[in-house]
């Protein structure tokens, strides 16, 4: 691998610059969503009973303790739970999207990674064939010897390029899939604080 590696030319070490950025943008998100998923379905196991049992200072102080993006939304929207229904949904679709955001943090960057990788192999791939060309002219030679290098070296670049691309994008429509089911349940769970808060008289 080494070996193919050097032998794809100077546009392999751009790739593979692009390749780590990737991997590490891949596992501040694997980390962070995983982290994510596990506090936001302990949360919501437990504050349905707890606002019941304990109320709305019960279930904020439930809510300091946990990291959940639901969490900040039951927080803010309980906060503003007495002035009035109206005031407590706007809360949370405006909190909702300050989640949001946070929750898809970096997926352009591994967007960016997708399209520049196999740009940069293509780019690599030019370069290997006008060397090619290159080597025929100075050896006014079509032999398979004097083009090999420069066609190997064009070869190889797309190959790593499209490798990092399809890596990444499995990475990020992972990312994606995950994203979709917390959103999914940040709606069900606003609407269940709604559902709670009505019973509890606010209007």
């Amino acid at each position: 691998m080494v070996k193919l590696f050097l032998e794809g030319g100077p546009f392999m070490w751009p790739i593979l610059a692009v390749f780590i950025l990737g991997l590490v943008i891949v596992f501040e998100r694997l980390y962070a969503l995983i982290t994510i998923t596990a506090t936001t379905k302990a949360f919501t196991k437990d504050i349905k009973n707890i606002l019941k049992e304990e109320g709305i200072k019960g279930a904020l102080a439930a809510c300091e303790e946990s990291t959940s993006p639901i969490a900040a939304m039951y927080s803010e929207a309980l906060r503003h739970s007495g002035k009035g229904f109206a005031k407590v949904e706007k809360t949370l679709d405006t909190i909702g999207s300050l989640e949001m955001t946070f929750l898809e943090k970096n997926q352009i960057w591994l967007s960016t990674v997708v399209v520049l990788a196999p740009m940069l192999g293509f780019t690599g791939t030019v370069a290997g064939m006008v060397t090619a060309f290159q080597d025929i002219a100075a050896a006014n030679d079509m032999s398979p010897a004097v083009v090999a290098v420069g066609i190997s070296q064009a070869l190889l670049t797309t190959l790593f390029g499209l490798i990092v691309a399809m890596i990444i994008q499995v990475f990020q429509n992972f990312f994606l899939f995950q994203i979709d089911n917390l959103v999914i349940d940040m709606e069900r769970s606003s609407l269940d604080l709604l559902d709670d808060l009505e019973e509890r008289g606010v209007k």
